[in-house]
């Protein structure tokens, strides 16, 4: 079940409660005062804290799934799917390897975060294999723009149907083996 389904019985089964205390409170002859209003206290939320991040290995070239940006990108997208991940912190984590039209290829280690519409470059791949941190390592806004769309496609057609992440990495295999998640369209 989705979370927006959890909450809409939750608030229903809210609603159940208070209308059978207040007829519970008619038929008691007042036992429980229905006079008082019951004082709702909004649940505070707990500061997000991203999870440690440790590096994955080398995409593999078996495990690399393409994925449709638009008909206009010139380069090819591909996600090493033995790399997704949704951590505790609900960041869905992945390698994602560019291949220009040229030859020249870029690896790079990236995260979504969901329900925030935001994306972040944890390291960029070497030509040896090995890993660079990445200079600039922050939380950016996914937009949607003509060129270098591929965070928004990623995140709206793969890793966070409906605005809210994967279950877990065989979710986002299979979305990426159909091409999109199957709650997208």
């Amino acid at each position: 079940m989705s979370q927006r389904h959890h909450l809409a019985v939750a608030c229903l089964a809210l609603a159940l409660v208070g209308s059978a205390l207040s007829a519970a409170a008619r038929s008691t002859g007042g036992l429980i005062s229905a006079d008082k209003e019951i004082e709702y206290v909004e649940e505070e939320k707990a500061d997000w804290v991203e999870a440690g991040t440790p590096l994955p290995p080398p995409p593999v070239a078996a495990s690399l799934q393409p994925i449709y940006v638009s008909a206009t990108a010139s380069n090819q997208y591909l996600i090493d799917s033995s790399t997704l991940s949704v951590g505790s912190d609900g960041v869905v984590r992945y390698v994602l390897v560019v291949r220009t039209a040229r030859g020249a290829q870029n690896v790079s280690f990236e995260g979504i975060r969901c329900e925030e519409g935001t994306w972040k470059m944890y390291a960029t791949g070497a030509v040896d294999g090995q890993w660079k941190k990445a200079r600039i390592s922050e939380w950016r806004p996914i937009e949607n723009k003509p060129v270098n769309r591929y965070h928004l496609v990623l995140s709206h057609e793969f890793f966070c149907p409906n605005g809210f992440p994967i279950a877990n990495a065989d979710e986002g295999r299979r979305a990426l083996r159909m091409g999109h998640h199957p709650d997208v369209r």
